[in-house]
């Protein structure tokens, strides 16, 4: 690999690892489209900041930018606290009203300077290492790298500071304030973390990448784990991940880095919106369906355990009775069979004392409805097992 490989790779996993830690509390703080509001109404920042300045290199940028970051989550939440509009609602009237007064400050004042509107949204990390930092002569590496590694100490020496706090607050506002935790100290706090690396990461991967960086790992980890910590660790793994993978992609199609590595954090979150174990589609699926397989084959049980009729017990007259379809009435027929709770004589069905047992614990959970009733049902009587 050439140098410019190497740095490319670094300045990606940097800002990936610096998007990912606010990128969760975001996520579980159900704010996750703040960030695309945040990386879009930040210009107007950038834009005063270069009008007070004259230098794209000067932190005042940075600075303002964060601070347009927050007015924005003000605005956002005064009009949502009116009570007239909803918050996504609040959130599409703010950001492009504050993106627009960045655009056109940029096309009257500031049309022969390297800040247009397609190298902010979009960047571009193949010119990152060409952006130097130079210090008495010494090269010291690309900006963007020393921008981002300063802006992720900071975060990460924020979370160490605050993690506790921050974890109260994010899952019990209540319970924070009753601490002496301001909720609102923290909140912004977060805002202005989100702000200031949204808008570091601006000139080296655009506020798109920015976006997807941030939210995207965050979302996928939540479908994981509902642990804190492992949450921020997966989070950080994913963003290193897609940044590594999204560039050898680039590299392997001759395609943008920025897009590569957005559609590889695409794919990682679908495989695991598919197929995570717990909260993935396919688990969720197959969870309902022995939910529905259960309550029919409870139903079946309480029929045979109201009548003792031969003829209301009759496998014939159950699926007109219980008005089943014929593929699902053997469905539960054949489970309740394979589990020792009923007997078939002469397609006469009966229960067995484990299916007696078994219907009484469901009836007494449906009278009392306490899931002590019914939670260890399906150890004891094996209800999916076969």
């Amino acid at each position: 690999m050439t140098q410019p490989q190497i740095e490319i790779q670094l300045i990606a996993m940097v800002v990936a690892i610096a998007c990912a830690i606010p990128g969760v509390f975001l996520v579980l703080r159900k704010m996750a489209l703040i960030s695309d509001a945040i990386s879009h109404s930040i210009l107007p920042g950038i834009v005063i900041g270069f009008f007070i300045t004259q230098d794209l290199n000067s932190p005042l940028l940075i600075a303002l930018a964060a601070v347009t970051g927050v007015i924005t989550v003000v605005l956002v939440e005064w009009i949502q606290k009116t009570g007239l509009v909803k918050e996504d609602t609040a959130i599409g009237l703010v950001f492009p009203a504050l993106f627009s007064i960045g655009v056109i400050l940029i096309a009257k004042n500031a049309n022969d300077v390297h800040l247009d509107v397609d190298a902010v949204l979009l960047g571009e990390l193949a010119f990152a290492p060409f952006d130097r930092l130079m210090m008495s002569g010494m090269d010291m590496g690309p900006k963007s790298l020393w921008i981002m590694g300063v802006i992720l100490l900071v975060t990460l020496l924020l979370l160490l500071l605050f993690y506790k706090e921050l974890k109260v607050s994010t899952f019990d506002v209540g319970l924070s304030a009753a601490m002496g935790i301001s909720p609102m100290v923290m909140h912004y706090g977060l805002m202005s973390v989100s702000s200031v690396t949204v808008v570091g990461a601006f000139d080296a991967v655009g506020a798109i990448l920015v976006v997807a960086l941030m939210i995207t790992p965050a979302a996928t980890a939540y479908l994981l784990t509902s642990n804190l910590k492992k949450m921020l660790l997966i989070s950080v793994g994913i963003g290193i991940f897609s940044a590594i993978g999204g560039y050898w992609l680039a590299h392997l199609l001759d395609a943008s880095i920025s897009g590569s590595m957005t559609t590889v954090l695409a794919v990682v979150f679908l495989m695991v919106y598919l197929f995570a174990p717990g909260k993935g589609l396919i688990a969720v699926l197959y969870r309902q369906r022995q939910q529905r397989t259960e309550v029919s084959l409870i139903t079946f049980l309480l029929h045979l355990n109201n009548h003792s009729e031969e003829n209301e017990r009759h496998i014939n007259h159950l699926q007109e009775h219980i008005n089943w379809q014929k593929v699902r009435s053997k469905t539960v027929l054949n489970l309740a069979e394979r589990n020792n709770m009923i007997t078939i004589d002469n397609d006469v069905v009966s229960l067995t004392k484990k299916g007696k047992d078994f219907t009484d614990l469901a009836l007494e959970y449906i009278i009392t409805n306490k899931d002590e009733k019914i939670e260890h049902m399906k150890e004891d009587f094996f209800l999916f097992r076969g």
